[in-house]
């Protein structure tokens, strides 16, 4: 059985030090909740020509509250799986680093859900009741992604979840708040933000290869080996940037969304920098690249998408 991990002692317990509880969020993930809604709204602009700032703020707000309290439980139950310990990268290390009680993280998660969902009752009152239904369905997700006797991150499944509800789902309810309905046009220009959120998954789940696989994870990465999984990633970048390219091409968006193409070196980079390397430490940069051609990709789509209503 494995061997129950206990907190260790911290000048930060109980928040002394503002940085544990930010870092507890994941910051570097949190930019998958705000490109997504940037991304819904600057379409809804295009379609509308008018935006309704309290629902694009309750809407961020709700999103990255969301993001950053399923961290925290993928936190909380990876640490009461013994899964984390002090050295264990990519992680907050609220619990087992600065000695932070982990039923205190569940309650935040818990509290952060808690101010979304009243978030969402306010959009639910300025649009439609059947958001509730979604959003519920989200929530359910997010908790589930680590939660639950048969967590979604353990399975060859977390990647198709992930793009899913970070990224195609919050582009098209961004977009219907905004709009009241949903085109075809809002849910081709959402594909590629489900390769990228999806990849962010991948890339983690790379690194994480070998100590997954002693856990008994079943991961996609684990599922096609390390030198599948990178091929994987590629390929989901590649196909983002080409669907992008066929969409210019079809008359569906404006040329002016080929402005995309100044992520691609970060994309380059982030698949270059898993080649022949094992150490979890050594992939942090590649880990990294990949979050940030998720956000620089879905800027520069809604930089685009401006640009061409002028």
């Amino acid at each position: 059985m494995q061997p129950q991990l206990q907190p260790s002692s911290s000048p930060a317990v109980n928040g002394a030090d503002w940085r544990v509880w930010w870092q507890l969020t994941r910051p570097h993930t949190l930019t998958a909740a705000f490109a997504p809604v940037l991304l819904g709204t600057a379409l809804a602009i295009e379609y509308s020509g008018g935006i309704h700032w309290g629902m694009f703020l309750a809407m961020l707000i709700a999103s990255l509250l969301i993001q950053a309290a399923t961290n925290m439980f993928n936190e909380y139950y990876d640490f009461k799986r013994g899964l984390d310990n002090e050295n264990s990268v990519g992680i907050g290390g609220a619990i087992v680093r600065h000695g932070i009680k982990p039923k205190t993280v569940l309650n935040l998660a818990f509290g952060l859900y808690g101010i979304s969902v009243l978030l969402g009752v306010y959009i639910c009152m300025s649009t439609s009741w059947w958001v509730a239904a979604v959003g519920v369905v989200s929530l359910a997700a997010g908790y589930l992604y680590t939660g639950g006797p048969l967590p979604i991150a353990y399975t060859p499944f977390g990647e198709l979840v992930a793009g899913f509800f970070m990224g195609v789902l919050i582009i098209l309810i961004s977009f219907y708040i905004q709009t009241g309905t949903v085109t075809p046009t809002s849910v081709l220009v959402s594909f590629p933000s489900f390769l990228l959120v999806g990849a962010i998954l991948l890339a983690n789940n790379i690194r994480d290869l070998d100590g997954d696989k002693e856990f008994g994870r079943k991961t996609l990465a684990i599922l096609l080996g390390r030198k599948g999984a990178i091929r994987l990633l590629a390929g989901m970048f590649i196909v983002s940037y080409a669907w992008v390219i066929g969409l210019i091409i079809s008359g569906v968006v404006s040329p002016w969304l080929a402005i995309v193409a100044l992520s691609i070196p970060k994309a380059v980079k982030a698949t270059k920098g898993f080649i022949g390397k094992s150490n979890p430490l050594q992939m942090m940069p590649a880990m990294a690249a990949t979050a940030k051609t998720n956000t620089i990709f879905g800027l520069l789509l809604s930089v685009g998408i401006f640009i061409s209503l002028i």
